[in-house]
Parts: C-alpha cells; structure tokens; sequence
C-alpha cells in the first residue's frame, strides 16, 4: 500500500499525513490497521438489533478514527450514520452499512497489497 493508492481511494492523504506529522510509515501503518477495527462488527451487529445506542458508540469511535486519518471513503458514510444515530433516528440504515462495508472492504484490499 502506498500514499498514492490511498489517493485514489479517495483519501485526503495531505490532511491524514499533516495530522501524523508528515510520517508517511506512521500513516501507513495507522491506515492499516483501520480494516481490522472490532468497531466495524459492532456497528453492523448493533445495527441488525436495532440497539442505536451500540450502534451510536460504534460508528461514533470509527468517525475518529476514519476522520484523524482523513479516509473519506469511509468517513463521509459514517459521519453520516453516526448523526442519524445520535438523533436516534429510526429508519432503514442498509443502505448506509453497504456503503461502510464496501469502503472498508475496498480500503482492506488496499491494505493487502
């Protein structure tokens, strides 16, 4: 994986980058570690419950960590989820998990690389 896949992933690496002080490994190494994060699970687990709260809590820790790291891919949906949820919202978030899924899916294949 390199800082150019990343881009066009649809990262701002600039940003992710400034935010690790310009450590491109340290970067690297955070980016990587973002597919196995056991909030993921949560999230769709707590989702199919119905549980907002787990979910909130859930999707809220990957907001920081997908927002520090500036992956937009992933951030945009999940921001997006995580103010539904803070709100209590009901409604049909599938099509919201599939668009997490896929990001995260698609940034793990990245990762492998």
């Amino acid at each position: 994986m390199t800082v150019n896949d990343l881009k066009t992933y649809g990262a701002d690496t600039e940003e992710g980058l400034r935010r690790c002080m310009n450590n491109e490994s340290f970067y690297l190494r955070l980016v990587k570690m973002i597919p196995g994060d056991a909030s993921f699970p949560k999230l769709y687990d707590a989702v199919d419950k119905g549980d907002l709260d787990a979910a909130f809590e859930a999707a809220h820790a990957l907001k920081g960590s997908a927002g520090n790291l500036s992956l937009t891919p992933i951030f945009a949906p999940i921001s997006e989820i995580t103010e539904l949820l803070r709100a209590r919202t009901q409604t049909d978030y599938s099509a919201l998990i599939n668009q997490i899924r896929e990001a995260r899916d698609e940034l793990a294949h990245i990762c492998e690389e």
